[in-house]
């Protein structure tokens, strides 16, 4: 049954169908919103043909039967769960869409300036009001699928699933949306607190168990002096951008993860693509260059993944 409250609810379009993008999507229809998947045609085809199997450690497993296209309804609000590398393909097609409110669920640091610089164009800003915001996701979600005629399986492990979003954007329609949801949604700090919270822990978890192809706990301990220099790296970083930050700091946090937790980069490393190596690694290296912060071991460590690939 639809109740008044429902059908005031204002349309969603989530765009990337992958983990993080299928989950939250499909906890937004759970929670009786109008959500559209947006993605490649086959992917879109094969979604609205079969939708997507949910399986969770802490909510259980259902079938979403979720809708997809290939462009951004227009005036639907926006929320962004494509990786970093792919924010030059949906940019444009996201800002056809005139969405009033686009909130990233991106890692990294430099994809905001690329969405907004999409919005800024033909059809942007200056021909309606919109707003461009970067929050970070936490959770460990895996999409898997085999054949074309198939679902797509998204599968959530564990407890942890929170969407932090800046302060400023706490009364934004999609965050109350996504307040309605299971997701734990926390509003602090600046875009930049909120974005470099999560890049400061990200970027060593990414980039050392992806040099040492092995778990966390093992990659910390592999070679204590790689992991100072990029623990100190990415810390005197993080502080430069106005997040303090320690290297002891970091040291704690990585520790605090299941030893045997890899990251999605070292899995893209072994399947021969590049990943988000440059929106991470890449991304606080050229951070502390614009910082006069010097990061060699980082820069290092980037070209020695880069090569793995090249």
């Amino acid at each position: 049954m639809t109740s008044a409250n429902d059908l005031h609810r204002p349309l969603i379009a989530v765009v990337g169908p992958g983990a993080v993008g299928g989950l939250v999507a499909a906890l937004l229809q759970r929670a009786r919103h109008d959500v559209v998947l947006v993605g490649r045609p086959g992917t879109a085809r094969r979604v609205t043909e079969h939708g997507l199997e949910i399986v969770t450690d802490r909510f259980g497993a259902w079938h979403a039967p979720l809708r997809a296209t290939t462009w951004v309804p227009r005036g639907a609000r926006v929320l962004v769960a494509v990786k970093a590398e792919g924010v030059a393909e949906v940019a444009g097609t996201i800002a056809a869409g005139r969405p009033p409110e686009v909130v990233s669920l991106l890692n990294g640091i430099d994809h905001m300036e690329s969405l907004r610089a999409a919005l800024a164009g033909p059809g942007g800003p200056a021909a309606y009001e919109s707003v461009v915001v970067g929050a970070s996701y936490a959770g460990e979600t895996l999409r898997t699928g085999s054949g074309p005629d198939t679902a797509l399986t998204v599968r959530h492990r564990g407890e942890l699933l929170r969407i932090t979003v800046p302060a400023e954007a706490g009364d934004l329609e999609v965050v109350q949306a996504l307040r309605d949801t299971e997701i734990e949604v926390v509003t602090a700090g600046s875009e930049t607190e909120v974005l470099w919270s999560k890049l400061r822990f990200l970027a060593p978890l990414a980039l050392l168990t992806s040099v040492h192809r092995t778990g966390v706990g093992a990659a910390l301990d592999a070679d204590p002096v790689l992991t100072d220099g990029v623990l100190g790296e990415v810390a005197a970083v993080a502080a430069a951008e106005g997040v303090t930050t320690t290297a002891e700091d970091l040291r704690t946090i990585l520790r605090g993860f299941p030893p045997t937790m890899r990251s999605s980069l070292q899995a893209d490393l072994a399947a021969g693509r590049t990943g988000e190596l440059d929106a991470i690694g890449g991304a606080v290296a050229r951070r502390g260059a614009a910082r006069s912060v010097p990061t060699p071991t980082i820069e290092r460590v980037v070209a020695q993944l880069a090569r793995r690939v090249g």
